[in-house]
């Protein structure tokens, strides 16, 4: 078995439960501030997130086999890590420091990161390009949903 199958599933489970434990630490401060009536329930935000690491991991997975060069496959580790990395930060900054305004932004960024993935894997794999493509809506709503919950809290 290659060392991918259980990296690739191991990290992207660390993200999920540090971004989770961040989540928790703030849903005290979360249920006290305005909201969007059209804000999804914590068991919708939590299912579509399980989804989505879910298909992220399987992408890069697939990516990570089917790379063209060592060159692309370097690029896109550190763009799936780079990517991580802001999945955390938005947590952490949106619930353990309450910093609405500047994660508004780091959504955008998150964002960002995943349209760069899709465009990276690709020539790689369409398909593995299409499974990230829940995760580039997703975030586009988060960071709208964001946007809204600054306004209604500034």
């Amino acid at each position: 078995m290659k060392a991918s199958y259980l990296i690739i599933p191991l990290i992207t489970l660390a993200v999920a439960l540090i971004g989770t434990a961040l989540t928790n630490l703030g849903l005290a401060w979360y249920q006290t501030i305005n909201l969007p009536a059209w804000t999804p329930s914590g068991r919708i935000i939590g299912l579509v997130w399980t989804a989505i690491f879910i298909l992220t991991a399987w992408s890069a997975l697939i990516f990570y086999n089917k790379a063209p060069n060592y060159r692309a496959l370097i690029l896109g580790a550190v763009v799936f890590l780079i990517n991580a990395g802001l999945n955390i930060l938005w947590s952490y900054l949106f619930f353990r420091q309450h910093l609405i305004y500047e994660a508004m932004f780091e959504a955008a960024g998150l964002g960002a990161s995943v349209l760069i993935l899709i465009v990276l894997v690709w020539p790689a794999s369409k398909f593995a390009a299409i499974l990230l493509l829940p995760y580039a809506g997703w975030t586009g709503f988060a960071a709208y949903l964001n946007y809204q919950i600054w306004l209604l809290n500034k």
